[in-house]
């Protein structure tokens, strides 16, 4: 408050707020007496001096002489409401309780709080008016050539998302838009005005307004939007040959704020039209709020999104583990400088470093651990199988033999479909994971240790835009003019965005009570060939015609066909609906020390083969490839 009163803008409110209050007391009596007050001026004159300051204390208590009123909003005027009606009832209350309303008139009390509210909340408003045209004014004498630099934009979509960007291009006059008008399917908007632009027809009316409007840019502003209705779009943008971007899908905003500088172009991950996944906040809350969260491979496709997400259940602090010096450094820069989350350390190593990670859970004892360090492009682990089972393999069962010693409450491992069935080294080795994972967690059960450490997978497939996936190769290749190349034509994948992916990595790990995997709800496959095509099309270019499409045949290791889950595995739902989970096996470590102590050996020696038969062993469903290595 002391700070308000230096300020000469408070004493000019005060006492443009207090003349305000002074005349509407008398205007109450004129409307209440039709003008014939010349009797009632003695009362007035009587309690003017206590009713003005009562009044200005309460607006005080409602903050009315703190905001800024350029900005005045719905809450500001609500304020103002609140702070009028209690004025006016505890004035009647004084006045019946002291004086028994002998010589005042109860409604002139009541017109008195009406006209309050109308007069203090018409200042307000006035004030932001006066500030908002007087910066219009300016801009427009200032600036006005910059108008006609202004590129012309067509909304599609007339809901929240476009109002707010609307709103933020109005108040923000050096933004590079002015939107001409909105496009929507509901006819009930069709006509409308939203900030005073009209809605001006339905979506599949988008090339007759762009050439209306001479729209020079189409915003695509539906965050909801399904994978059909964004594919419609895009084809009506691209048949209008207008320039088009779009807001991100509720998924990505991990802010729930939409901005125009979220804008960004329309990529494929649009056209997956994944619904937004419902996160239960408060449980996962309950396992990161406070904590100290470890997250391997911090600065991986997956491990870096889980880093931007943990950062919102504020944790005590968070250690982002990884090999890799540019990657570890992108995602530090991002979280310190983007992000603003600055309780965080970053360790570069290699998990397989037993005496690192004894060093690092000894000096931060971590709470949780999401460990999704691995490597992962099937192709070049087929010729490196040594790679996979030291950094797959034996990393993996260092960081749970860590996570036990120091007795860390919950572990969570990031797992691939390519475990299930596995064709090649690298689905194999993340099977052989998932087999540590819960034979630590059944000796654990089994010793009764009451501070044992809650195991659990998390299992998945592809994930949109990860480093090492097809999406970055095809638009590389489409860049350079094609030819993209596709293994097979029936080849088909699932996919899934990377921020959905690691929401649901969180949500599994609340849900895990030890000893699960996790399965991820990946919706129907897509064609590889399919999806080459659209990809092609959003670069605006027609495929086999201006892009041909190759077909090259499957490499080492891989699959037709992607598959979640083995047969005979058990899955079960659980309370979320893109959740399942598998039971334990019943493995215990004791049953995999001699193949895990003869792999360690097989892979310093460089042995293939030795290896692929080292894990048909332990994984009969595994079936190996007649692949070289590179030794």
């Amino acid at each position: 408050m002391k700070k308000q009163l230096r300020k000469i803008n408070f004493w000019i409110l005060l006492i443009l707020d207090s003349s305000i209050l002074v005349g509407i007391h008398f205007f109450a009596y004129y409307i209440r007496f039709e003008g014939d007050i010349s009797d009632k001026i003695y009362s007035i004159r009587s309690l003017l001096p206590i009713l003005v300051p009562f009044k200005i204390c309460a607006f005080s208590l409602f903050r009315l002489y703190r905001g800024m009123w350029r900005y005045t909003g719905l809450t500001d005027l609500m304020n103002v409401f609140k702070a009028s009606l209690l004025t006016t009832f505890m004035v009647l209350g004084i006045l019946v309780v002291f004086n028994r309303f002998e010589g005042f008139s109860r409604s002139v009390f009541i017109l008195d709080g009406l006209l309050t509210f109308l007069f203090i909340a018409g200042l307000r408003m006035g004030l932001r008016l006066y500030y908002q045209r007087s910066s219009n004014f300016s801009f427009a004498l200032g600036r006005a050539d910059l108008t006609s630099l202004k590129k012309k934009l067509l909304i599609v979509g007339a809901g929240d998302a476009a109002e707010k960007v609307v709103r933020e291009i109005k108040d923000n006059r050096s933004l590079p838009h002015l939107v001409v008008g909105f496009l929507d399917d509901n006819q009930h908007k069709i006509g409308n005005l939203i900030h005073g632009i009209p809605v001006l027809g339905v979506i599949d009316e988008l090339h007759e307004f762009v050439v209306k409007t001479k729209a020079q840019e189409v915003l695509i502003a539906i965050p909801s939007a399904t994978r059909d209705q964004i594919s419609r779009i895009v084809e009506l943008c691209r048949t209008s040959k207008v320039k088009y971007k779009t807001l991100p899908g509720l998924g990505e905003i991990i802010t729930d704020k939409v901005s125009v500088k979220a804008i960004r172009d329309v990529s494929y991950k649009d056209l997956l039209g994944r619904p937004p996944v419902r996160l239960e906040l408060e449980s996962i809350g309950g396992i990161l709020e406070n904590r100290v969260v470890v997250v391997s491979g911090a600065g991986g496709s997956i491990g870096s999104e889980l880093c931007r997400q943990i950062i919102r259940f504020k944790p005590k602090m968070l250690i982002l583990f990884d090999s890799g010096e540019e990657n570890l450094y992108r995602i530090e820069m991002e979280i310190l400088h983007e992000l603003g989350f600055k309780d965080y350390k970053t360790i570069l190593g290699r998990v397989e470093e037993r005496a690192l990670l004894e060093d690092v859970f000894e000096r931060y004892r971590p709470d949780v651990v999401f460990h999704a360090a691995a490597y992962k492009h099937v192709p070049m682990i087929e010729e490196n199988p040594w790679e996979a089972v030291t950094n797959n393999i034996m990393a993996t069962r260092r960081i749970i033999e860590a996570s036990v010693n120091h007795h860390v409450d919950r572990f969570i491992l990031v797992s691939t479909d390519k475990a299930v069935r596995p064709t090649n080294v690298m689905g194999a080795s993340k099977r052989m994971t998932e087999l540590i994972m819960q034979a630590y967690c059944a000796d654990s059960v089994s010793k009764h240790d009451s501070q044992r450490t809650r195991f659990m997978a998390v299992r998945f497939g592809n994930v949109i835009g990860s480093s090492g996936s097809v999406i970055p190769l095809f638009k590389r290749q489409i860049e350079m003019g094609g030819p993209v190349t596709v293994t097979d034509p029936d080849m088909t994948r699932y996919f899934m965005s990377i921020e959905e992916a690691a929401q649901l990595i969180l949500q599994a790990g609340a849900m895990g009570d030890g000893g699960e995997i996790f399965i991820l709800e990946m919706g129907t496959p897509v064609r590889i060939a399919q999806m080459a095509r659209d990809l092609i099309r959003l670069c605006g270019k027609e495929p086999d015609s201006e892009i041909e499409v190759k077909y090259i045949g499957l490499r080492p290791g891989e699959k037709l066909y992607e598959e979640l889950i083995t047969e005979g595995e058990g899955i079960v739902p659980t309370m979320h609906e893109k959740i399942m989970v598998l039971k334990g096996n019943g493995v215990h470590m004791q049953d995999l020390a001699d193949p895990l102590y003869r792999l360690e050996q097989l892979a310093s020696e460089h042995d293939g083969p030795g290896i692929k038969k080292i894990l048909k062993e332990v994984i009969p469903e595994y079936t190996p490839k007649d692949s070289p290595a590179v030794l």
